[in-house]
This record gives C-alpha cells, sequence and structure tokens, in this order.
C-alpha cells in the first residue's frame, strides 16, 4: 500500500473513531502541521459530560498513520504544546488497528525517559524513529491508547498524565516544549 493510500485510509479511520466519540471534526485547508481538529461544541456536548455547560472546546492533530508499527518523535512539533500526535498502527487490519495520542511535551518526556533525546540522531535533527517498537515502548503507550472517553477528554484540555496524576511529568514536559519553543525563536 503506498504512503498516500496509506494517509487517507488513516485519516478517515481517525475521522470516523472521532465522530464515535461524539466529537466533531474539522479538516484545515492548508496543511502546516494540523490534519485534523477535533471539537465540542455546545451542541456536541454529550448528555452525562460533567461539564456540559462549558462552551467551545478543540485540539488540533497530528495523525502518523502506518500499516505497521512506528513511533517518531520529531522536534518540530514542540511549538505546539496543544497539538495531539496521534499514532495509528496496523491500518491495514481494521481488527488490529490502534490509536496513541499524545501532546509533544508528552512525547518528549517519554522520550527522554527512554533515552531517545541523548541519541545523534536526536541532537543533531530532532527527530527519533522507533521502525520497529520494543514491548517495553508498548507498555509504556497503555495510557495514551485512544478511546471514546480519552478522545473527549482531551479535547476538554485534559492530558493523559495529569488524568492519571502525573501532574509534575505533566508540569515538566510543558516547560520543555516552552524552552524548546524559545530555542527556535519562538517559531
Amino acid at each position: 500500500m503506498d504512503t498516500q493510500v496509506t494517509e487517507l485510509i488513516g485519516r478517515n479511520w481517525l475521522v470516523n473513531d472521532l465522530l464515535r466519540a461524539g466529537l466533531e471534526v474539522a479538516t484545515p485547508v492548508r496543511d502546516r502541521g494540523i490534519d485534523l481538529i477535533a471539537y465540542l461544541d455546545l451542541e456536541t456536548r454529550l448528555e452525562g459530560d460533567a461539564d456540559s455547560s462549558a462552551g467551545f472546546a478543540a485540539r488540533p492533530i497530528q495523525m502518523k498513520a502506518i500499516t505497521g508499527q512506528r513511533f517518531t518523535i520529531d522536534a518540530k512539533y514542540a511549538k505546539f504544546p496543544d497539538l495531539l500526535l496521534v499514532h495509528i498502527w496496523h491500518i491495514e487490519n481494521p481488527a488490529h488497528t490502534v490509536a496513541y495520542g499524545l501532546t509533544y511535551p508528552e512525547m518528549h518526556a517519554l522520550a527522554e525517559a527512554k533515552g531517545w533525546t541523548a541519541t545523534q540522531t536526536w541532537k543533531q535533527h530532532g527527530f527519533y524513529n522507533m521502525s520497529s517498537p520494543s514491548k517495553d515502548l508498548v507498555i509504556s503507550l497503555q495510557p495514551y491508547v485512544m478511546s471514546p472517553e480519552r478522545w473527549r477528554q482531551l479535547v476538554r484540555g485534559a492530558s493523559p498524565l495529569r488524568a492519571l496524576g502525573r501532574v509534575a511529568e505533566a508540569e515538566d514536559a510543558e516547560r520543555h516544549a516552552n524552552e524548546v519553543g524559545q530555542l527556535n525563536g519562538g517559531q
């Protein structure tokens, strides 16, 4: 399957997953790092939502779809600390398709914990790619597996780390993203 077809299937899978979660979806006209925007408005608030009186809430999404498993982190996304980076694995096999959603600060905290930011590739290019994710990585990604409730939580603004009570780790990751943004000229 060529990469364009994989991306199209991945985007359609993601749109369907977001709609099943009761969210609305918008597609930016230009590709400037954001593939989709998932949002809740007054009419799409779900019955039983803890904060059903709140107004509009949205989350930009950058999607990485693949026919197998691959995990990448790229420093160019540090300038979007609220961007949800969604890795969709096994897009060719719907029975095994899984999505992991992390913000850049969360991804960077994971990369630091795994030692990836100490590699030459990261230091020189601000990029790390794991084409065959280890069992340890798959276990580390479990808190970030997307479900209808997790989609709604993230669109409302609750990060997975905060939801798990790992506030200090989330704040450290956010601080790092701000530092990277400043080092890159605030771009």
